[in-house]
């Protein structure tokens, strides 16, 4: 056994391990830790296949993005998580019930999968010998040239999900000051400041 081997049952056994605690972690935040255990380890397996650049990409933005961005969440919210597990449980039949489904609609699919003769050569088609053009360039030349208006389009697709996310999220609450950038941007300076005169060994 190599130790590319040793090193792939390590990182699929901790993936596993990882998805399964994310699931059934019962505090969010240890579930969201898990989370980002979960994909470092699948970032180690594409490193592990020849797809680095696929790897960083999901350190970067899942773990560097997303995964602190639930983290943040779940900790800044005041969020009743008690009153949500009460709700989630009336519901635990019918999930149980579209899981089953999923699961038989998996297994009718792969039971009847055949790997096509062509499929290998048509793999090696679309991208470049490896000898000549490194697995990330080829990768952004796909990009920015055939796929250039689909790459713009799921750009401003994640835009508007954001937008809509904070638009959705936000909430204005009395006791909370909010910054006002106009009355910030036109205040006058003779009324916003006061000069004290003050005498030595007074103080304020």
């Amino acid at each position: 056994m190599t130790v590319a081997d040793i090193a792939f049952y390590i990182f699929s056994l901790t993936l596993v391990t990882a998805g399964l605690f994310t699931v059934v972690a019962r505090n969010p935040v240890h579930s969201v830790l898990w989370l980002i255990l979960s994909f470092l380890s699948a970032s180690g397996l594409f490193v592990l296949l020849g797809a680095e650049f696929v790897a960083m990409l999901l350190v970067i933005v899942y773990v560097g993005a997303v995964a602190v961005l639930f983290l943040f969440v779940v900790m800044m919210l005041d969020v009743d998580f008690a009153a949500l597990k009460g709700e989630m449980t009336k519901h635990v039949p019918l999930a149980l019930l579209i899981g089953v489904v999923i699961l038989l609609q998996l297994g009718l699919s792969f039971g009847v999968w055949e790997s096509s003769d062509l499929a290998m050569g048509q793999r090696q088609a679309v991208t470049p010998d490896i000898k000549e053009v490194q697995n990330t360039a080829a990768i952004g030349q796909l990009l920015y040239t055939k796929y250039i208006y689909l790459f713009q389009s799921a750009g401003l697709i994640l835009l508007v999900a954001m937008v809509g996310a904070i638009v959705l999220t936000i909430r204005h609450r009395t006791n909370v000051k909010r910054q006002d950038i106009l009355a910030q941007i036109y205040r006058d300076p003779a009324e916003a400041m006061e000069l004290k005169d003050v005498k030595p060994g007074q103080g304020l």
